[in-house]
């Protein structure tokens, strides 16, 4: 049974990466499978769950199309399960479907993009993000957040930012033996340990037994609010620079 299994795939696989123009893949059939197949784990809309967003310009396991079918067709093991039941046009479409979740269309937007540089400055946004390079890691890097954030999107998280957090990025805090609160980003987490990147880029390791309490904020941000520091030409202008990073796309 396994090795008709493993012939199979690698039959989906070969036909796949073979597929050309002359048969377009079909977005409505794609996002057909993924609801029915993908969804519980990556997401109604493909923003993540149990599996990873798929809300990225490139997917780090699948840099180029043929590498998304191939994975999609032999899956992760153990996580992701190989889709020996799709037929290679099935593929072909959930793979056209998944880069399509990876990218919006550039939009028209008010506000000024060079101010809103002005903007991301002066607030000091490079000390959580970066941006082509330069800022820290503590937040979620934005070098391509235009690419992949609507400006509806993209103002709403800058004033709802608790509305809005990446499960990568999810706060914790953690009262030690002694009684001391340690609070910053869950880098790592098992049913044993857990791990924080604080602020300052410091990591912190705790085994769950030995700590006096541990908790999850997923209510909360690390990013403040900025509907009362900006005024509304500001947070226009932030929001238009914002939608102006699409990286090399």
């Amino acid at each position: 049974m396994y090795l008709t299994r493993a012939i199979l795939v690698l039959f989906v696989v070969t036909l796949a990466e073979g597929q050309t123009d002359r048969s377009m893949p079909n977005l409505q059939a794609g996002r057909k499978i993924f609801e029915s197949q993908c969804a519980l784990c990556h997401g109604a809309n493909g923003g993540g769950g149990r599996g990873p967003s798929l809300h990225r310009p490139k997917l780090e396991r699948a840099p180029d199309d043929a590498a998304l079918r191939k994975l999609i067709a032999e899956g992760i093991p153990p996580e992701m399960p190989e889709a020996w039941q799709l037929s290679p046009p099935d593929i072909a479409n959930l793979a056209a479907f998944v880069r399509s979740l990876g990218a919006v269309p550039p939009e028209a937007v008010p506000g000024d993009p060079a101010k809103g540089v002005i903007v991301y400055r002066e607030k000091n946004c490079a000390s959580c993000h970066i941006v082509n390079g330069v800022g820290t890691g503590f937040g979620p890097e934005l070098s391509t957040i235009g690419a992949h954030r609507n400006a509806t999107h993209l103002r709403e998280a800058l004033i709802k930012p608790a509305a809005f957090v990446p499960d990568d990025f999810v706060l914790a805090e953690v009262v030690t033996a002694s009684g001391e609160p340690i609070r910053g980003i869950r880098a790592n987490e098992d049913s044993f340990t857990i791990q924080i990147k604080d602020a300052a880029g410091r990591f912190y390791s705790f085994r769950k037994d030995e700590v006096r309490s541990w908790r999850l904020l997923r209510d909360q941000s690390a990013m403040p609010a900025f509907d009362q520091s900006l005024s509304p030409g500001e947070l226009m202008d932030l929001v238009a620079y914002l939608a102006s990073l699409r990286g090399s796309q």
